[in-house]
């Protein structure tokens, strides 16, 4: 187990998932303090192909096996909405940091549980929303919070992409699945960062794959400092792709194309009474910069922007925009 005293942070990847590669074993691998040490599946044949094919030491096939290992200080959990929860407390309740995908949990309710455990258990938990950690968009939070946009009026955030795969377990309610969970997560968190507080949700309208699951969501969300609010999600809609944030102040306004993943096409506007500029920034991946935070959050105690209060927070608002909607609340699996 890591001491802190300047061996790697060894992690163990819980699902053979698709997002593994991109999120974590690529970036570790350029990553002086982090190995990726095992991989675990229910499959022990694609456990040990995924090993094997990403050069990682260590297959099991029970997701128990891995987070009992004593070699590994850390887990990244990237299953089903659904298994979040279960998962990342029985990696803390096995002593391991956890840096777990989002959405964090299927309802609010389960991530006060998760984050009441996580702060008595002395661990780093890190939900995974990696765009916050990259230069973009932590520029974009500078310039709101100087005050060159002046007071702020509205922002929107957007999440749209399409997935007309409808057997897809994204669609799946009995794993807290839905629009809103998978790409809205994200539009919600924006629209929380940019728009620096925590919103109330006055309204939200949901286009349905069936009767329990969202396939697109549009909401309108008032900030306790007088601003309005909006997010649109879809994974299948007429408005097939769209990833952006506009925030809207009473000097100027900032647009932000492509915040979720800087690396590639992307830029951030800003446009004032006086002026208008375009920044762009490095093609290192936000997923580097993520595993920059979770490395110096488990070795050296650094804060990190995505702890379980903020993954509280944004749950919350996912539930009161699913209940808005008249759809019912996502539930463990």
């Amino acid at each position: 187990m890591n001491d802190g005293a300047g061996s790697p942070v060894r992690i163990g990847i819980l699902g053979a998932a698709r997002i593994a590669p991109t999120a974590i074993v690529d970036p570790a691998k350029a990553h002086p303090d982090v190995v990726v040490g095992a991989v675990a599946a229910r499959d022990g044949g694609r456990a040990r192909a995924f090993a094997q094919k990403y050069g990682i030491e260590t297959a099991y096939d029970s997701y128990e096996a891995l987070i009992t290992d004593p070699g590994l200080d850390a887990v990244y959990i990237p299953l089903p909405n659904g298994l979040h929860g279960q998962w990342t407390r029985a990696a803390l309740e096995a002593g391991k940091h956890v840096l777990c995908e989002k959405p964090f949990t299927a309802n609010a309710d389960e991530a006060r549980d998760i984050a009441a455990l996580a702060a008595d258990s002395g661990r780093v938990v890190m939900e995974a929303f990696h765009y916050r950690y990259h230069p973009m968009n932590l520029m974009a939070e500078q310039i709101i919070a100087s005050g060159e946009l002046g007071k702020l009026v509205r922002v929107e955030a957007a999440m749209c992409f399409p997935l007309p795969k409808f057997s897809d377990i994204r669609y799946n309610y009995a794993l807290a699945g839905g629009a809103l969970m998978d790409a809205g997560c994200y539009a919600v968190h924006m629209a929380r960062v940019f728009g620096g507080e925590n919103p109330e949700v006055v309204s939200a309208t949901a286009k349905l794959r069936d009767p329990e699951v969202d396939r697109a969501m549009t909401a309108e969300l008032r900030f306790p400092a007088g601003h309005t609010g909006g997010i649109r999600c879809s994974m299948w809609s007429s408005e097939l792709l769209r990833m952006s944030v506009k925030v809207v102040g009473e000097h100027g306004q900032l647009h932000i194309v492509n915040p979720i993943a800087p690396q590639l096409p992307s830029w951030l506007t800003v446009r004032t009474e006086r002026a208008k500029r375009r920044e762009r920034f490095t093609h290192r991946p936000s997923y580097a910069f993520q595993l920059d935070a979770f490395a110096g959050a488990v070795l050296h105690g650094e804060p990190v922007k995505t702890g379980p209060q903020d993954s509280v927070e944004n749950m919350t608002v996912i539930d009161a925009i699913y209940q808005a909607a008249g759809l019912p609340l996502r539930q463990p699996s």
